[in-house]
């Protein structure tokens, strides 16, 4: 039987070893082979859909990430010669796929899911959730609230999340906490909420909120005016100039339904609620408008002129009969466009793998054809697309070298995901929020093996039962 040889012992000092992270491998032949790169962890084993520029699909591949980033996007072969890892995880065959952007939600809303169903927007928000809110919106409730929604996200596969709420920094706490990347806006509105009475208190907090959390690596900290209806006009420019100021995005709610159009039409002299915020200078690169149902051309051109960016939310959308958003046309008009699962009181989830079959399923119906909105867009939305519209893209929403280590990975084991002929197809039209088995961001694993390791999920679970039982006697109870 022969044996291969040793590689040849190199006296080479321990420090040079570490600065340069390389150790040696053995060639056939004896000599030493090409250096290996050690990096942090490689995820390694499956079908690679890096949603980068050319949409390459890497079978048997693999990607290297050191700290916080992405070195490599290979095959396994390949990454194997370069590198070796202090961690390795074992994608089994599945898919592994840039993390999921949410670029619309209410985290801390989760503990309002199911509290009122099969309502009207208006009827919905009036008689429910702003006099819920007022009763039961504390610290507490958004810092517990969010804990349950980060950890749904991370068991879907959503690694980033633009979030309006109140006491926003506790969300930036608790995404913080959870290992979540956010673009967290402080909510700003015209009538007296739990943390401010008026909107200039509201920007208040939304500045103090900015200067806190604007160097935090995973939180982008933004204003985030409610929508047209529910400010004046000194309220919106002001949170147009608080973003300008500090160079962050603008969250807003925007022509969600036929009543804010009638609304804003006979208080701004017939104007769209688009025409009219172009009027008086709040659209532009970087704002994230939600929603964007009743869009007519002038307002899609106006859209793509100025830069803003469109949150698609099919789901909550369609439960409240708010309408079905243009997104054909959106995208047609080459807008940039996200892909949002609203707040779980009004969808009720957060997993975003259900908002993409809805979204590419929606369009079909509403529009006769068949190859409205594809699959390839639908997963666009939810990856590259939503990491464009919350201008993060040159740090997510792709698996490029350079960029920062978001990702997940999906089995595709089961009775259901077999036979796979198209990953990206089975991304959108067969896998569930509940396939997917590990969650990465910035290189740290959030969720190995369906076990979530930044959060006691026992401990989630118990608070949020304590403050959904507040909720029903203040709110249900009434």
């Amino acid at each position: 039987m022969t044996s291969f040889p040793r590689a040849r012992r190199l006296a080479v000092p321990t420090f040079l070893l570490a600065a340069f992270a390389f150790v040696w491998s053995p060639s056939l032949d004896g000599s030493p082979a090409q250096a290996r790169r050690k990096v942090s962890l490689v995820v390694t084993g499956g079908t690679v859909v890096t949603m980068d520029g050319v949409r390459r699909v890497v079978d048997s591949g693999a990607v290297a990430i050191d700290g916080p980033t992405i070195v490599a996007v290979d095959t396994v072969r390949e990454i194997d010669a370069r590198y070796t890892a202090a961690e390795r995880i074992d994608a089994g065959g599945g898919i592994i796929l840039p993390g999921l952007v949410n670029t619309h939600t209410h985290a801390a809303m989760v503990l309002f899911r199911g509290l009122a169903d099969d309502l009207a927007l208006m009827d919905w928000l009036q008689q429910y959730i702003f006099p819920g809110e007022a009763r039961t919106v504390s610290p507490d409730m958004v810092r517990v609230g969010t804990r349950l929604a980060a950890l749904e996200m991370i068991r879907s596969g959503t690694t980033t999340f633009a979030d309006m709420y109140y006491f926003e920094e506790e969300v930036a706490r608790a995404a913080r906490e959870a290992g979540l990347r956010g673009v967290l806006g402080q909510t700003i509105i015209g009538f007296p909420v739990a943390d401010a009475k008026t909107p200039a208190e509201g920007l208040a907090r939304a500045e103090a909120f900015i200067k806190a959390f604007r160097e935090d690596p995973l939180i982008t900290p933004v204003p985030a005016p409610h929508a047209v209806y529910t400010l004046d006009e000194a309220s919106l420019r002001a949170s147009r100039a608080l973003a300008d100021r500090h160079g962050v995005p603008l969250l807003i709610h925007v022509a969600e339904t036929r009543d804010e159009l009638k609304t804003v039409g006979e208080k701004h002299g017939g104007a769209t609620p688009v025409a009219y915020l172009r009027s008086i200078g709040l659209l532009g690169r970087p704002l994230v408008a939600a929603h964007c149902v009743w869009l007519d051309d002038a307002d899609i051109a106006a859209m793509r002129e100025s830069g803003s960016a469109v949150s698609h939310n099919p789901e909550s959308n369609m439960k409240l009969a708010s309408g079905t958003a243009p997104v054909p046309r959106f995208l047609a008009a080459g807008l940039r466009v996200g892909l949002g699962t609203d707040g779980a009181a009004s969808n009720n989830d957060l997993d975003m793998v259900e908002a993409m079959r809805q979204a590419a399923l929606l369009h079909k119906l509403a529009t006769g054809d068949p190859r409205a909105v594809p699959a390839e867009a639908a997963l666009e939305m939810a990856t590259i697309g939503g990491a464009r519209a919350l201008g993060l893209d040159r740090r997510v929403g792709s698996l490029e070298p350079g960029k920062e280590g978001d990702l997940v990975v999906f089995s595709t084991s089961g009775a259901r995901q077999t036979p796979l002929y198209s990953p990206v197809s089975h991304l959108v039209y067969v896998a569930r929020g509940d396939d997917v088995t590990t969650t990465i961001v910035r290189g740290k694993v959030l969720m190995k093996d369906r076990r979530v390791l930044t959060l006691d999920e026992n401990r989630v679970l118990a608070d949020a039962r304590r403050l959904a039982a507040e909720v029903k006697a203040a709110v249900v109870s009434r």
